[in-house]
Order: C-alpha cells, then structure tokens, then sequence
C-alpha cells in the first residue's frame, strides 16, 4: 500500500469520526492513529527505544 492511499485511509477514518463522534472522537483517533503509527515502525525495525531518548545534538 502506498503513502497516499494510507493517508487518505487515514484522512477518511478521522473525518468520520469528526463527523459521527464530534471533536473529542476525532481526537482519540488522531492520538491512536500517531500511537500505532510509532508502535508499526518500531516493529518493522526502522524505529529504536533509545531514539526517544537521546538528545539529537551530540557536540555536548
């Protein structure tokens, strides 16, 4: 699947919570969708724990 069909799942999932559940729905499901979009990457590798961690700048 490519990027743009994922979001437009994406787009298509928030707009019907929006509408069906009002801005509260709209954003659990923004939370949810960022918190298995974190959770899939990490899976498939290209994420790490420490990443979260680690200060960006390392010239300390």
């Amino acid at each position: 699947m490519s990027m743009a069909v994922a979001g437009m799942i994406a787009g298509m999932a928030l707009g019907f919570a929006g509408y069906f559940g009002g801005f509260p729905a709209f954003l659990l499901v923004a939370a949810l969708g960022a918190v298995g979009f974190v959770v899939g990457r990490f899976l498939e590798g290209d994420l790490e724990l420490g990443d979260f961690f680690r200060p960006r700048d390392r010239r300390r």
